[in-house]
């Protein structure tokens, strides 16, 4: 299989959108990623997977924290803009929760504190503490076969 098999395959997968986040020296920083799942009830623990590439892994493993904001459906341009899809964006507004960075009007706020980091191929897994968490009742952000999309309705 080549690598464009690989993620035709792989884009069959319909997930939910969510933007990782941290803060280092007062900087918050933000990436868009799908790569994200819970791990354990007991203890409360969730992996999201970054690629050695990104910007964003070096500064999970300077901070040690982590949130998960999992998008709702009109949260789409957050996502484009931690993306790198939108280039002139108004500056995004973070609240804080249990002092790492979230963004507002998320179907879920999870903030985390890294328990462990594997390095795994091209990418390292961080597995997250969830130290506090928010929920809102709204309808999510979908990405499937390359495409935003919404759920139908019931």
């Amino acid at each position: 299989m080549d690598d464009r098999q690989f993620r035709d395959a792989m884009g069959k997968f319909a997930t939910g959108v969510t933007v990782v986040a941290t803060e280092v020296d007062g900087n918050i920083h933000g990436m868009t990623a799908n790569a994200f799942m819970s791990v354990s009830l007991n203890p409360k623990l969730v992996v999201v997977s970054i690629a050695e590439k990104a910007h964003m892994l070096g500064k999970i493993m300077q901070s040690g924290t982590f949130s998960v904001n999992i998008l709702a459906a009109d949260q789409q341009e957050l996502s484009m803009i931690f993306a790198g899809q939108v280039k002139n964006h108004q500056e995004v507004v973070f609240e804080h929760l249990n002092g790492v960075p979230v963004l507002p009007n998320s179907m879920a706020q999870i903030s985390c504190e890294v328990s462990a980091a594997h390095v795994e191929g091209d990418h390292t897994l961080f597995i997250g503490k969830v130290r506090d968490i928010r929920v809102e009742d709204s309808e999510p952000l979908i990405y499937y076969r390359g495409k935003y999309r919404r759920l139908a309705g019931d």
